[in-house]
């Protein structure tokens, strides 16, 4: 009797395990029209707006086949997989509420949003008619992605550079300025119609986490940290999905010869197979409909008899979870990454708290434009992009660890957390919440009795 209990018990557990189901991935064509729509209505209703907020009123992106400036990926419709040849882009804003005049200097209509505005049989340098139409609109300011402090914004090759500078003349050359804070701008900022869905790409991605960390996945004593990096990367895949980095999969553990604690950023844990007792950590990232998610979770592995992770891990989580949550009061507009930074670790410290932040944006990038908010080996500030500020409808990857010294393991442990979140303004709320409590490996062995 007691073994057919154990059988439905389990059987119980494995259909607790499946009862979120996942959401319906769209197919590439319903992708695609998505993408569209969504680029549509960000170049409506989004573009105008951040330009006339930087006080611009010509952007110029252009690059070339194998070679995109990021900026001008993020303009392609979704069925383009790269640049065409030379793709100059010309953005105008003609003033007094005019719509944008969005402009291709290609051979054809770059999707519904540029419409073509060079015809070769009449001038057949390609540059002399980016010239002209710059001219014929005579703008105060060009704006051009060359950065200092942000990839994301610096995508103008070295040879386009030269060949713009070449061709305009020198009263025009004169109005050339960094794009960095619209580009910034533009990819930063999420729509309404984006944020509905990117809740659904976060909640895809936390039951793929939930699979991996369970006894679907794990059998203790068996499987290797890599086993579990594996298994995302085929998972992700089979649900047509892109990682847009290797997952990884790391244990904390009460051992003495176990330094998994100590180890740099910089180093990519060692394979280990997973023992009960320990402390499983993953970081994992998808994307999906062009939006990315980086998500850090935690399961424990639990020993034979126990039903729930002893109280000093729990208590160690705990202590994450107010980290995070020290950060995210900090959200303000206009308020920079450093300043948060500097907030966030001293009203932790005044906890008795041993913080660690690096937090960034994410969106249109995994690492994506916008205020990074510390980094892992950067904990006084971050030149040039710390120094970026705040604005509303924003995501985040609201990423930290603690480390807490644990006395039943004689050494600390690093409670390492990531969840994806936005700032609307005037709060941050989480797009599909977050891990409140670790996982438990198996889950069955909650629902059994004694």
């Amino acid at each position: 009797m007691r073994k057919l209990l154990f059988v439905f018990c389990y059987l119980i557990s494995l259909y607790h395990l499946s009862a979120q189901e996942m959401p319906r991935i769209l197919s590439l064509r319903e992708q695609a029209q998505v993408q569209d729509r969504w680029l549509k209505n960000r170049c409506q209703t989004l573009l105008p707006e951040i330009m006339r907020r930087e006080g611009i009123d010509m952007w110029l992106v252009i690059g070339r086949e194998y070679n995109e400036d990021p900026v001008l990926r993020s303009f392609l419709p979704a069925t383009w997989l790269s640049a065409r040849r030379t793709t100059m882009l010309l953005i105008y804003d003609p003033g007094k509420g005019a719509p944008l005049e969005m402009l291709a200097c290609a051979r054809y209509d770059i999707g519904e949003n540029f419409k073509k505005a060079w015809d070769p049989e009449q001038e057949p340098d390609q540059w002399k008619r980016l010239v002209k139409l710059i001219e014929e609109r005579n703008p105060k300011k060009i704006a051009v992605n060359v950065s200092e402090n942000y990839g994301h914004a610096d995508g103008l090759s070295a040879y386009h550079d030269q060949q713009l500078k070449k061709y305009l003349p020198r009263n025009l050359q004169e109005r050339l300025v960094s794009a960095e804070r619209i580009a910034v701008g533009w990819l930063e900022t999420r729509t309404e119609e984006e944020l509905a869905t990117y809740a659904q790409i976060c909640r895809i991605a936390h039951l793929i986490i939930a699979e991996g960390l369970s006894e679907k996945v794990i059998t203790p004593g068996v499987t290797t940290t890599d086993d579990v990096v594996w298994y995302y990367r085929e998972r992700i895949r089979d649900l047509g999905l892109i990682a847009w980095f290797q997952p990884t999969c790391d244990v904390q553990r009460n051992d003495p010869a176990a330094t998994e604690q100590n180890r740099s950023f910089a180093n990519k844990p060692n394979a280990a197979i997973i023992q009960p007792g320990d402390l499983v950590h993953i970081d994992f990232g998808i994307v999906y409909l062009g939006l990315h998610t980086d998500t850090q979770e935690n399961a424990y592995i639990l020993k034979p008899n126990e039903k729930e992770a002893p109280a000093y891990l729990r208590a160690a989580y705990a202590k994450g979870l107010r980290l995070m949550d020290i950060l995210t009061a900090e959200y303000q507009t206009g308020r920079n990454g450093n300043q948060m930074l500097a907030n966030t670790l001293s009203k932790a410290k005044a906890e008795g708290l041993q913080p660690q932040i690096y937090s960034h944006p994410v969106g249109l990038n995994g690492h994506a434009a916008g205020p990074a908010i510390g980094m892992w080996d950067m904990q006084n500030g971050v030149p040039g992009t710390g120094e970026y500020p705040l604005f509303p409808n924003t995501a985040y990857a609201i990423e930290l660890n603690n480390r807490v010294f644990l006395p039943e393991w004689n050494k600390e442990v690093r409670i390492m957390l990531e969840e994806n979140a936005v700032f609307d303004g005037k709060r941050v709320y989480y797009l599909d919440g977050r891990q409140k409590e670790l996982f438990l490996v198996p889950r069955v062995r909650k629902e059994m009795g004694e």
